[in-house]
């Protein structure tokens, strides 16, 4: 079984791969006692289609995938059967997460428009103790795209700027020693 710490930096072909033996070998589950994590009306949508097409679109076309490698002859030997048979682990056992975190996950309305405060949905404009302004937008943690400025409420960031107004600043830890914030502008 290859460590976690490997799974993480190999090309995801081969992630994908061996993700899918450790849960069909049992040795990988999902926890079904996941804390509830709060998560916006749009997020939640999105788990929703994903977990339908996983269920209603994926699952058939790899079992095609399947029944044709099965005709291509001896099944120990024969590779597209493997890839195959890896691929439809792997989409159960993103099936199982998906369900589990629908099962465990608490719908907030993006109330920011109604409270002065940093919540779920507000896009918040900082400076930094360099003077360099950033905008960033509190979104759960399954629609987190730092590289788009979408931060999560779960995030060291999200933290730092929940129930926060305009003009308080906040420090944060990071990597790089303590940074601290200004909140210029909340939307």
């Amino acid at each position: 079984m290859i460590p976690i710490r490997t799974l993480c930096v190999m090309p995801a072909r081969h992630r994908k791969h061996e993700l899918a033996r450790a849960l069909r070998a049992g040795v990988m589950r999902f926890s079904e006692n996941m804390p509830d994590q709060i998560i916006s009306q749009d997020g939640y949508d999105k788990l929703k289609k994903e977990l339908d097409y996983l269920i209603n679109v994926r699952r058939k076309e790899i079992a095609e995938r399947i029944e044709k490698a099965k005709e291509l002859g001896d099944l120990s030997e024969n590779a597209e059967y493997q890839d195959a048979k890896d691929e439809q682990a792997f989409n159960e056992g993103r099936v199982m997460e998906v369900t589990n975190l629908l099962k465990n996950l608490t719908v907030v309305e993006d109330d920011h428009e109604k409270k002065s405060g940093v919540t779920m949905g507000s896009k918040v404009t900082v400076k930094n103790n360099g003077g360099i302004e950033k905008e960033y937008t509190i979104v759960s943690f399954n629609e987190a795209d730092p590289i788009a400025g979408k931060i999560s409420n779960e995030s060291p960031l999200g933290v730092a700027f929940l129930g926060k107004k305009q003009g308080n600043k906040v420090r944060v830890s990071t990597p790089k020693g303590e940074v601290e914030y200004e909140i210029i502008k909340i939307e």
